[in-house]
């Protein structure tokens, strides 16, 4: 039997601390999903930080040499239909029609939010997630040229940042992220840092410039590196 969810029935999940997948691109099946050990990408930086937001140094390098144009919610349904393509290293994804109809829908609410990486005219990186209260629910991202889909996250961190967010969820890790100081969590904990991050409220700042965000939070990292 299909089941059709509904908007309102992904954002009650969230705050349940639960998210869908499709079985398949072709799967007319949603799951939803709480796993044992949730997997966080830290909003903190500092030395003193059990678990701080790291970027690479050539990939600071490639930031700043401003390759790259960087928007936000500039084309969301382009985002999550390259986020649900094939690629080189996926041949399948667990984003199916029904899971793009309804993200689209959340983004029109205002709840989802899609990163752009362009080179040119070209769409050639981003990402999307669900934002809610002072929590960003990270969902998928692409890349189609080096560094694309890493430039997004950069610039996500550094808008969630700004825009006082204190939870980043990745949902499960990868050898990807691993270079950002992701981290995981037993379902417990999670669940009580979703709570204070509902408790209160953030704003992701859409249409604002990304430059002075991106700028401070290399600064930051930079002069957390230096010693004492």
């Amino acid at each position: 039997m299909r089941y059709a969810f509904s908007p309102e029935t992904l954002i009650k999940a969230y705050s349940l601390g639960v998210f869908p997948m499709a079985d398949s691109a072709g799967s007319s099946t949603i799951n939803f999903y709480d796993p044992e050990v949730r997997a966080l990408i830290p909003l903190t930086l500092g030395c003193e930080a059990k678990h701080r937001f790291h970027i690479p140094k050539r990939l600071r390098r490639t930031i700043k040499q401003a390759r790259f144009t960087v928007t936000i919610d500039r084309d969301f349904p382009a985002v999550i239909a390259e986020c649900a393509a094939p690629q080189p290293n996926r041949e399948n994804t667990w984003i199916n029609s029904d899971i793009k109809r309804l993200y689209i829908a959340l983004h029109k609410l205002g709840f989802a939010h899609s990163i752009e990486v362009w080179k040119g005219d070209s769409l050639v990186g981003g990402l999307y997630g669900v934002a809610l209260r002072s929590a960003f629910f990270g969902e998928s991202m692409f890349s189609r040229t080096t560094d694309a889909s890493k430039v997004a996250l950069v610039h996500l961190v550094a808008r969630l940042r700004a825009g006082g967010f204190q939870l980043l969820d990745a949902q499960f890790k990868t050898d990807h992220l691993q270079q950002f100081g992701i981290f995981e969590i037993p379902r417990e904990q999670f669940q009580k840092r979703l709570a204070v991050a509902l408790a209160s409220h953030a704003g992701i700042l859409p249409g604002a410039g990304d430059a002075l965000m991106v700028a401070e939070l290399l600064e930051s990292i930079q002069g957390a590196e230096k010693p004492v």
